[in-house]
């Protein structure tokens, strides 16, 4: 803010004849921007940034060269697109896992992560046979894009969840609390 300071002494604007002339090198006041304004910061705008254009496929005529494949980081970026559900079944599947594993109370431990590691695997599996199953269906049958691998991942959740299930369901003490409940209805 500025301060305006009062002085008894009245004030006599200057006439255009008793103006001091003004000096091309020094000018008189504030600068002589166009987007000048007091109190304003002038910000100079930015360019937009540079968007990162994904790969399309290319239509390949009969006889034609095939499209070439894109870069393998964004086939990489591709794959992780969706592993929420691939991740959620597995805690969910781990979880109860852990609960039949600590009711078995049998000889070792080895057996019950063995087993579970054989589950992860045979995800592993389903989750390459959907990929493989959306890649003949998705780009060679219907000629279209595949842009993430959401599906593959709600596939190997969905089997990762079903897989948990069947560890409470052989869990002892799970399946009679079920049976303890459903008799109170």
């Amino acid at each position: 803010m500025q301060r305006r300071e009062s002085s008894t002494e009245p004030t006599v604007p200057l006439e255009p004849s008793t103006a001091p002339p003004e000096s091309p090198t020094a000018p008189l006041g504030p600068p002589t921007t166009p987007a000048f304004r007091p109190g304003v910061a002038a910000v100079q705008r930015r360019e937009p940034a540079a968007r990162v254009v994904e790969p399309t496929p290319v239509a390949t005529w009969p006889g034609a060269a095939p499209a070439p494949r894109p870069p393998l980081r964004y086939q990489l970026r591709q794959l992780t697109r969706g592993w929420e559900w691939t991740g959620l079944g597995a805690l969910f599947a781990f979880v109860c896992w852990g609960i039949w594993a600590i009711s078995e109370r049998g000889e070792g431990f080895a057996v019950p992560v063995l087993a579970f590691v054989l589950v992860l695997l045979v995800a592993a599996g389903v989750f390459t046979l959907s990929r493989l199953l959306g890649r003949m269906l998705l780009e060679r049958w219907l000629r279209r894009a595949r842009r993430s691998a959401w599906p593959s991942h709600l596939a190997t959740g969905a089997f990762l969840v079903a897989v948990g299930v069947e560890y409470l369901r052989r869990t002892t003490w799970i399946v009679d609390a079920v049976a303890w409940l459903r008799g109170l209805a």
